[in-house]
């Protein structure tokens, strides 16, 4: 993800800059109002932080402007100056938040990351199980292997979504049945045995290593060897 950093403390910058490359983002910097300007209207950025006491163009209009080219662009505010007038000043030219100097980097990536999902969507991380080059996302419901989307029914990802959760731990039949289907379906039935084959199917036959384990007399496991 490409984020924007709009802000002429340096002291500011580094820690914010630091932080988030940190956590896996590119950071471009503009230290003033009109780089700010220029750099957010000629580039595609994910989300832009803006302070509001900037040289050259202040924020709020920065805010604006940005906001009229770029509407899908969210833009965090920063500021010392946190009175209600320039907070409700900070939204109405189209800030999405407003953050108050001085201020913790747990809540700046906090408020990053609610942004980020309301307008791309993206998926925190506790939202994606892996088990070896397997990846469940819990969010899109989609499944993948080495990096391949794997085309399951809903059924079938209903089935893997909940091994995933139980990860390394030996699942009876029974509790496949209750917590996949319903609760009062036919425990003599053989659906969780067709089902699993459906799976190992899909998931397992064509990787050398198998993740979808008997274990015998007991149930099933999804685990790596």
């Amino acid at each position: 993800m490409n984020l924007l950093l709009v802000e002429d403390e340096p002291s500011v910058v580094s820690v914010i800059s630091r932080g988030l490359s940190d956590e896996g983002f590119t950071v471009s910097i503009a230290p003033d109002g009109l780089i700010g300007k220029q750099m957010a209207i000629e580039n595609q950025f994910d989300l832009i932080i803006l302070d509001i006491m900037l040289p050259g163009i202040n924020g709020l209009e920065l805010c604006k402007i940005i906001k009229e080219q770029k509407p899908n662009t969210p833009i965090i505010m920063l500021t010392a100056l946190g009175t209600t007038e320039n907070v409700v000043n900070g939204l109405d030219n189209g800030a999405d938040d407003y953050l108050i100097k001085p201020f913790k980097f747990a809540e700046l990536f906090a408020r990053i990351r609610m942004l980020l999902r309301r307008y791309h969507g993206v998926v925190s991380q506790d939202q994606i199980i892996s088990i070896a080059d397997l990846q469940i996302n819990l969010s899109a419901k989609t499944v993948k292997r080495n990096q391949q989307e794997i085309v399951l029914t809903a059924t079938e990802y209903r089935l893997i979504e909940y091994m995933a959760k139980n990860k390394s731990k030996i699942l009876s039949r029974i509790d496949i049945l209750e917590n996949v289907w319903d609760i009062d379906f036919n425990l003599g039935t053989n659906v969780v045995d067709v089902y699993v084959n459906y799976l190992r199917k899909k998931i397992d036959k064509n990787s050398d290593q198998k993740l979808i384990h008997t274990a015998v007399g007991l149930g099933y496991i999804l685990k790596e060897k």
